[in-house]
Parts: structure tokens; sequence; C-alpha cells
């Protein structure tokens, strides 16, 4: 069978694709052997180093204040990043001009900038021009950055899931006599959500990902800063960022995980637009319209 793409595998490319599995394997086996040796002969497995996190201290007191704090910047960054993304990216493909240019301006200019940068120049903002607490002051340096560059990501992403449709759609609303804001919320944003939430999805992962940016920077106690605080109390450095790495694996994991069933269940719902009716039901309908073409004709 073959697509578009490639041709489907012989029997001497499967041959192939299989040797180069096997040896993908066994290099992987070997580099995990050889970690796991290096640890072992650093005294890096010893129980007394792990044993930490057997405990509840560790993770009432460290762990998981720095997993929420994580998350509450993710979320508020989240929550704010996508409305102004889509926002922004159907503003860039307004008819106006004066709202086109500005908008791409924006999207252009804070997608330029690394995230880092925006949230030190958003610390400097609040630390200056407002009143935000010292304490509160990371959050919010940091829940800005992530919003500033990620919305103007979002945007691009959104852009692009709508240019991606079939420009049938369109002419067909418009020949329907909808307005172009109609058809924007009515028919080209609905379908072209599916388009882009892998897109999307990914970017969450990247707003996950990079609250570690505010502890490392700005002081700002999320996860990966307070893995530091743990590891100096309990001098067990690689068992913590062990630890972390895994969580904020399963973390986006789960993340992932939901998109990808939501996804699913969009296409699904998305493949039937009507009521599905039984055989009754067309035998009514059948009945009603002979009914009625008999009582026409003998109206006339």
């Amino acid at each position: 069978m073959t697509s578009v793409l490639y041709d489907a595998p012989g029997p001497k490319a499967k041959r192939r694709n299989l040797l180069f599995s096997v040896v993908f394997f066994v290099l992987l086996a070997l580099l995990l052997w050889w970690v796991w040796m290096v640890l072992d002969d650093k005294g890096q497995l010893e129980w007394t180093l792990w044993k930490p996190f057997t405990t509840s201290d560790a993770w009432t007191t460290y762990l998981l204040p720095g997993l929420a704090n994580t998350l509450k910047a993710a979320a508020l960054a989240m929550v704010i990043a996508l409305p102004l993304g889509a926002v922004l990216g159907i503003a860039r493909l307004s008819d106006h001009r004066w709202v086109r240019v500005p908008a791409g301006a924006v999207v252009e200019f804070f997608r330029a900038i690394p995230v880092l940068l925006l949230m030190l120049f958003a610390n400097e903002f609040f630390a200056r021009s407002t009143d935000v607490s010292s304490a509160d002051r990371p959050l919010y340096a940091v829940v800005t950055g992530l919003v500033l560059y990620n919305a103007s990501v979002l945007a691009e992403v959104v852009r692009a899931g709508i240019l991606a449709l079939p420009k049938g759609q369109s002419e067909a609303a418009q020949a329907i006599g909808l307005r172009k804001s109609q058809t924007m919320s009515s028919i080209l944003l609905p379908q072209a959500v599916t388009v882009m939430l892998p897109a999307i999805v990914s970017q969450l992962v990247v707003i996950v990902k990079d609250t570690a940016l505010g502890g490392v920077m700005l002081g700002f106690t999320e996860l990966l800063n307070s893995r530091g605080t743990l590891a100096a109390n309990y001098a067990n450095v690689i068992p913590s960022f062990i630890v972390v790495a895994v969580i904020f694996i399963v973390l986006n994991f789960i993340l992932t995980s939901f998109a990808s069933w939501l996804e699913g269940r969009l296409r699904r719902s998305k493949r039937s637009t009507g009521a599905v009716l039984g055989a009754d039901d067309v035998d009514d309908i059948n009945a009603g319209e002979v009914g009625g073409t008999h009582g026409a004709s003998a109206e006339k």
C-alpha cells in the first residue's frame, strides 16, 4: 500500500528497519547501563539519598508547594495567552489594514524576544512602576513573560490553522449571506480547532516547562527552585534532579494524553452532522409525503 508521502516498505526494507530498531534498543540499553554504573560508582544510588522521597516531609515542605506554584503560573498563563493569541491571530487575518498591521507588529515583536528576557523586563517593570509586593512580583513577572511570548506564538498557530482550511468554506458562507465575523465564529474557528489542537498542546507543554526559568532567574518558588532547597537540606542533588524530571514528564504526559483524547473526541463528533433516523422514522416521513401529495391533488 502506498501514499502520497512514501511507498510501503518491501521485504528488504522491513529487514533493514528491524535491524536498525534492534541496534537502537541495544545502544539505548548500553547507555542506560552505563549511566547506572556511573551513578553507582559515585554513590548516587545509595538508599540514604533516596529515602527522603519516601517521607511526607520532603513532599509537603518542598516538592508539592513548588509543584502547586508551577501549576498556578502555567494555568494563569494558559488562561490569558489562549484567548489573547486567538484574538491576535484573527486580527492578523482582518481585511482592515489598521487592525492587521498593528496585530502583526505585536506578534512579530514579542515572538522574537526570548521569554526569559520578557520575564526580566516584566520583573523590573513591576518593581519600578507598580505597587506589587516583592513576594508576589516573581509570579507576576513569570506569568507576564509567558503570556506575551506564548500569545504571539499561539496567534501564528491560530492564523495558520484558519488558513489551512479549504477556501470553499469561506466562499460557501459568503454565498449564503454570512458576514465575515459570522463565518469566522460559526464555520472557520470550530473546524480549525481540531487542526490547531496538537500545536496548541505543544505550546502548553512549553508553558509548563518555561515556568522553571522564573525559578532560576527571579527566585520564583516553583518546582525546580524548590528542588534546590530540598537538595541543600538532604544533600541529594542528583536524585532530586531525577525525581523532579520524572514529575515534569508525568505532568506533560497527562497534558498531552488529555489533548489526544480531546482531539479524537472532536474528530468523532464531526463525522456526523445530523440525527440518525431509524427505519420507522423513515417510513413515517415517506407516509407523510405521500399523504401530503394526495391531499394536494385532492385540493386541485
